[in-house]
């Protein structure tokens, strides 16, 4: 790859503004494809508990990115790949908050 191009992207703030808008457009994208299914009664809605959705879809969300973490080492983008774990680990504090300490404590 041009060395140019690589001085130019491969910076940590490039990895921070990924690693925020990947998950709430993977966030979107699950929630509309878990709503299509539930359209179409293709999920049994016996399976979910009270916050099985969102927990869920959340978490999805958040396993989102890999994808670029992944491409960002393929390119050996190494900065940006750093950045992206700041916005993830932010991402996984408020899941375990809202979620996670719930899901701990209950037997679901």
């Amino acid at each position: 790859m041009d060395q140019r191009i690589s001085d130019r992207w491969d910076k940590v703030w490039w990895g921070i503004a990924v690693g925020i808008i990947m998950p709430i457009m993977g966030y979107g994208l699950l929630l509309f494809i878990y709503d299509l299914l539930d359209r179409f009664d293709i999920l049994e809605p016996s399976m979910e508990s009270l916050h099985f959705r969102e927990r869920t879809i959340a978490l999805l969300a958040i396993f989102v990115n890999i994808l670029p973490i992944q491409f960002f080492n393929r390119i050996r983008f190494w900065d940006a790949m750093r950045g992206i774990v700041f916005p993830t680990l932010f991402y996984v504090a408020l899941w375990m908050y809202y979620f996670g300490f719930a899901l701990l404590q209950s037997n679901e």
